[in-house]
């Protein structure tokens, strides 16, 4: 998994104006169909991948709530054991509990981790989706830049009469590579915009949700609280 994080950013972290470069100098967008080429690969490996963790989320998701559900059960017998005097059952309900919140909280932990890295992949593929588009459109410029350019050289060459061709100076060919530096400097930021949001918005929901816990922690302990008041006034 790692191995496989470290090939997807080294692709979303790749100098597209040095690509763009390459293929001018070369007159060839083949590093850019190599660079497709690699990124559809990893992305097919990233969405399996994905798919396997989002599962696991599920699942440990799932225990959870089996094992915090059962344990809050468990939790109301044994006080109507203890209120009835049963304390032999009453002691096995609560080693029986303290394994239940045991496991339960085993769950909660590994369900985090494995959520975090979830949203990671997520985050990854958006990510890599955007460079493969980016470069899916720049490619499609160079191409008809370079087929421009070669046309270019044989018509100063050999066809001189071919005014529409001819016309083309360095200056226009200049320009349309500039405006493909122009838009990659534009993908490039709205790339650091997407990446900054979602870190942002993944902060939020992880402190939110820390917040929640300790609210209902606390709302609980408070009920208790009252409930114990209540019979000691009766």
């Amino acid at each position: 998994m790692a191995s496989l994080f470290e090939k997807i950013n080294t692709l979303i972290s790749a100098n597209l104006h040095a690509m763009v470069d390459n293929a001018l100098q070369n007159n060839s967008v083949a590093v850019m169909d190599e660079y497709i080429r690699q990124a559809e690969k990893d992305m097919k490996e990233l969405e399996e991948s994905t798919a396997q963790v989002g599962g696991t989320v599920k699942t440990l998701k799932r225990k959870y709530e089996e094992f915090a559900g059962s344990a809050e059960k468990l939790d109301r017998d044994i006080d109507t054991l203890v209120l009835k005097g049963k304390d032999d059952l009453a002691a096995a309900a609560q080693a029986e509990l303290n394994s239940k919140q045991q496991l339960a909280q085993e769950y909660y932990e590994q369900w985090q981790v494995q959520e975090k890295q979830y949203q990671t992949m997520l985050d990854m593929r958006m990510k890599l989706e955007g460079r493969m588009t980016a470069i899916r459109q720049e490619r499609e410029h160079l191409r008809s830049l370079i087929e421009l350019t070669e046309a270019k050289k044989i018509t100063n060459k050999t066809i001189k009469s071919l005014d529409n061709l001819a016309s083309q100076s360095d200056k226009d060919i200049s320009g349309l590579a500039e405006q493909i530096r122009q838009r990659l400097d534009n993908e490039d930021a709205r790339l650091d915009m997407a990446t900054q949001n979602l870190s942002d918005q993944i902060d939020d929901a992880v402190r939110s949700g820390e917040i929640e816990r300790q609210l209902e922690e606390r709302r609980k302990r408070l009920l208790s609280q009252q409930g114990g008041q209540g019979e000691s006034a009766g």
